[in-house]
């Protein structure tokens, strides 16, 4: 798996401003990307990454199942990630199942200079087949597999990848604090849920981390990310790239996009980055040549005006698809 200050920088956890290197109106002619240029935030208060992560969900098969059609070519961009100052990689014990971790360590480990986030509470009996367990001994499971494939001693961000509605969901927050208190993760999160859900979970531990859908078309989340950035959680949006009808030939997105010299993609994407100093966004690949055009939206800074035409075209286009 895998978003309302209009300021150029905002404090983030710890009262420092949440830095960004770009200056207001660059456009994409520099050759050598850095995910470094999109800001640093500490998740939990203690745990520092670059703003702009990466998903490891596509270094999988088809439908997120199976090995990757091009494994050497899956590494191959998962080994570039810290070459591009790419620190946060978010992945999950379904993503395979199991082979997206997997990967990560044989690309990646020890992890020197990365942090690993991963999610449980997900299984899978197929391609694109997503059912929730949230039985605390299956989580709890999960936890320690997802460990021992990663080969980490403890888990930096481990994510709850859906709350299940069959089980109570108290139950299902005990086994995250369970899972704390015995140092099997170090920071926990939610996915797809909403400012209550937040709530409660934060009675039983405290979350660092939230994941739900959004981008520059997609608001549905927008109170939810006002809740994170009021309470310095970290805010991970899914499919941060997608802009819908907004990319069509002629639209504000691409007038700009072709302004600064860059992709709609690139440009979605550096809207959502200036949309809050919480958004942690992971935009997904399997091929460098797209990691490195991802990773160089992080220097692309939208001025105030072009930022508040974004954002009122993907207000209208989310309002358009509510009715």
């Amino acid at each position: 798996m895998t978003s309302s200050s209009l300021e150029e920088t905002a404090t983030r956890p710890g009262g420092h401003a949440a830095h960004n290197a770009s200056l207001e109106g660059t456009t994409m002619t520099d050759t050598t990307p850095n995910a470094a240029q999109s800001g640093t935030f500490e998740i939990g208060g203690d745990l520092t990454v670059t703003r702009l992560g990466f998903g490891a969900m596509r270094v999988t098969g088809d439908g997120v199942w199976g090995d990757p059609a091009d494994r050497e070519g899956a590494l191959t961009t998962l080994r570039r990630l810290p070459e591009l100052g790419v620190n946060l990689i978010d992945t999950a014990d379904s993503y395979g199942p199991a082979v997206s971790e997997e990967l990560i360590r044989e690309a990646l480990h020890p992890y020197d200079t990365v942090v690993i986030a991963t999610k449980g509470g997900l299984t899978r009996t197929g391609p694109n087949v997503w059912i929730p367990v949230g039985r605390p001994e299956y989580l709890k499971q999960q936890a320690h597999l997802s460990r021992r494939r990663l080969g980490v001693d403890r888990i930096d961000l481990w994510q709850l990848h859906r709350i299940d509605p069959n089980v109570p969901r108290d139950e299902q927050f005990g086994a995250i604090r369970e899972l704390m208190d015995e140092g099997v993760i170090r920071h926990a999160g939610l996915s797809e849920v909403t400012v209550e859900e937040i709530e409660a979970a934060r009675n039983v531990f405290p979350v660092a981390t939230v994941q739900n859908l959004y981008n520059l078309a997609n608001r549905k989340s927008e109170d939810v990310l006002d809740y994170c950035q009021q309470e310095h959680i970290g805010f991970i949006p899914w499919y941060p790239l997608a802009a819908g009808n907004l990319a069509r030939e002629g639209s504000v997105l691409t007038e700009i996009a072709a302004r600064l010299g860059a992709t709609p993609s690139q440009v979605a994407l550096a809207w959502v980055l200036r949309r809050s100093p919480v958004m942690l966004p992971i935009p997904g690949t399997g091929k460098v040549r797209h990691l490195e055009e991802n990773v160089a939206a992080a220097r692309l800074t939208l001025t105030d005006e072009d930022f508040r035409a974004l954002d009122e075209v993907g207000r209208q286009e989310w309002e358009k698809q509510q009715n």
